[in-house]
């Protein structure tokens, strides 16, 4: 299993923790496409920040990497990074490898 791999677990792991509490889910049987926010998505901005910070943490506990999800970078992209999990998956190995190179 590779590392985006590895990620995209984790994301949807925690998206199907998160399902146990939603009244619509996130469809996690789509994989990296399984819409989180926006357009598509099921989560609202409350949502999505409690989202991110279970993925910070798991992040941390799991693969011991401090990262912060949402912040300007994140909000400048063209495309959110939190739109579907294969995004944030994307967006999160990014991010580790940059906290790597350092």
């Amino acid at each position: 299993m590779n590392e985006n791999q590895k990620i995209v677990a984790l994301v949807t792991r925690i998206a199907d923790e998160f399902n146990e509490q939603l009244e619509f889910k996130i469809n996690v049987e789509r994989g990296r496409d399984a819409p989180l926010f926006g357009r598509d998505g099921v989560l609202d901005s409350l949502g999505l920040v409690s989202f991110v910070v279970a993925v910070e943490q798991a992040i941390e506990s799991e693969l011991g990497i401090t990262l912060t999800l949402a912040d300007e970078k994140a909000m400048s992209q063209k495309h959110s990074p939190f739109r579907t999990v294969g995004a944030l998956a994307d967006y999160v190995e990014n991010l580790m490898k940059e906290v790597e190179a350092t």
